[in-house]
């Protein structure tokens, strides 16, 4: 998770009461708890475990989760959208689920540019040339990475607190404490005491997460639990810590990237068709007036009111509404 955004737009009254109307919506009506099938793709140095719903010949959706959640952040957003002919594509990022390096020799590297070069690597193997991609989360800076560096092979992003592309030199300067305090897992994952704290207890460290950042939402034992099981893949605590430690500038990437974060360093624009998503969780930055000046294409900006900030599973129905409005405005 990324700093919070600050800052005010003022967007159309309209839009924001229809958004937190559907917002209300979505969170009533969850109900799925499973996917039909796991499929498996080797895919650059993965073989990456994904979700597949919907006739084959659809308009393809990429759906990308974020740390501490999987795949099941999507469970009832993906059958939404395959029912409206979308072909939905939900992957396991590295360190998660059933998506395994293809080598044991490989660096468990999560900095942004490699979590995003996976998903090219997996929209090749499955043969697709471009697709609607949205994201919460890790998923959302990934989101953010794709449409600014490889925009051919987006139709339309869908981001989850707006523009997420880390800022190296922005994260060597301090917040103010209460900023600071909101971020004390990084400091946790920056220490030896937090890789085994962490290995220990991440399922009770998970859960906790998710009550602090989703506080309106009930979600039950089962539900955590079944994205809890992502967390037993056997590369997931280095790449969690790596991911962390690397936007803090305590551990390095590997040179292979260094093109593509090079790009990613200048904050470039996203001029692809975009919509970005607020929610509770967003605090003052809700407005989005932070990042607005970032995306360069056809963009909507929408609020959801009472949602924590895994916000496609708190809130499926608008969360997909906002996928499908996105593609029409390609």
């Amino acid at each position: 998770m990324m700093a919070l955004s600050r800052g005010r737009f003022f967007l159309n009254a309209a839009m924001t009461v229809a958004a937190a109307e559907l917002a209300a919506l979505g969170t009533a009506e969850a109900k799925n708890t499973s996917f039909p099938s796991i499929k498996q793709v080797n895919a650059g140095v993965l073989d990456i475990g994904y979700a597949d719903l919907g006739p084959p010949t659809g308009t393809p959706v990429i759906l990308l989760h974020g740390w501490p959640y999987d795949i099941h952040s999507y469970v009832d957003v993906a059958p939404i959208l395959a029912a409206a002919g979308y072909r939905v594509i939900v992957p396991f990022l590295r360190g998660y689920g059933s998506t395994t390096f293809l080598s044991k020799d490989t660096f468990r590297n999560a900095q942004e540019a490699a979590v995003a070069l996976d998903v090219i690597d997996l929209m090749d193997a499955l043969h697709i040339k471009k697709a609607v991609v949205g994201g919460f989360d890790w998923g959302a800076r990934t989101v953010g990475i794709l449409g600014a560096i490889w925009p051919e092979r987006c139709k339309a992003v869908v981001s989850v607190s707006g523009y997420l592309i880390t800022d190296l030199p922005a994260n060597l300067k301090p917040l103010p404490p209460a900023g600071e305090y909101a971020w004390w897992y990084q400091y946790y994952f920056s220490t030896e005491r937090g890789v085994l704290g962490y290995t220990q207890y991440r399922h009770d460290f998970n859960k906790l997460i998710w009550q602090i950042v989703s506080p309106k939402w009930k979600f039950d034992d089962a539900t955590f639990d079944r994205t809890a099981q992502a967390f037993e893949n056997p590369d997931h605590v280095a790449i969690v810590i790596h991911d962390y430690r690397w936007r803090l500038s305590l551990a390095k990437g590997e040179h292979k990237y260094d093109a593509i974060q090079k790009k990613l360093a200048a904050k470039p624009d996203i001029g692809v068709p975009a919509i970005t998503i607020a929610s509770d969780f967003d605090g003052a930055g809700a407005s989005g007036a932070a990042y607005r000046s970032k995306f360069t294409g056809k963009y909507e900006h929408r609020i959801f009111k009472g949602i924590g900030h895994n916000v496609p599973q708190e809130a499926p129905q608008p969360f997909a509404q906002a996928i499908i409005d996105a593609d029409k405005m390609a």
